[in-house]
């Protein structure tokens, strides 16, 4: 897709075959930030290398869940599991007597 911008003609891909990086803006507290950049001069790194970090961190964990979480309804769904009769009470569990 072509543009004119200000007469000059600029040329917009609108698909991107790589990994793009997206600015993010946040509020934060002023003593949250002053620690999470006390944190990171320890760390050798940028409050914003840790937030990216973070944010990758969390998106892997919960894709890992999901996948972990199919393969348990996929495993009950499969095998089937005989359980004995109950022997003990809450109580029992709990040393409460």
């Amino acid at each position: 897709m072509k543009q004119a911008l200000h007469g000059a003609v600029v040329t917009h891909n609108p698909c991107y075959t790589g990994s793009v990086q997206r600015n993010l803006t946040l509020t934060i507290d002023a003593d949250v930030l002053k620690a999470a950049r006390k944190a990171a001069l320890d760390r050798d790194t940028s409050v914003n290398q840790m937030v990216r970090d973070y944010l990758t961190q969390l998106a892997r964990d919960t894709g890992e869940r999901g996948s972990a979480r199919e393969d348990l309804k996929k495993f009950f769904r499969t095998h089937s599991v005989t359980i004995g009769k109950r022997t003990w009470t809450r109580d029992d569990l709990h040393e409460r007597r």
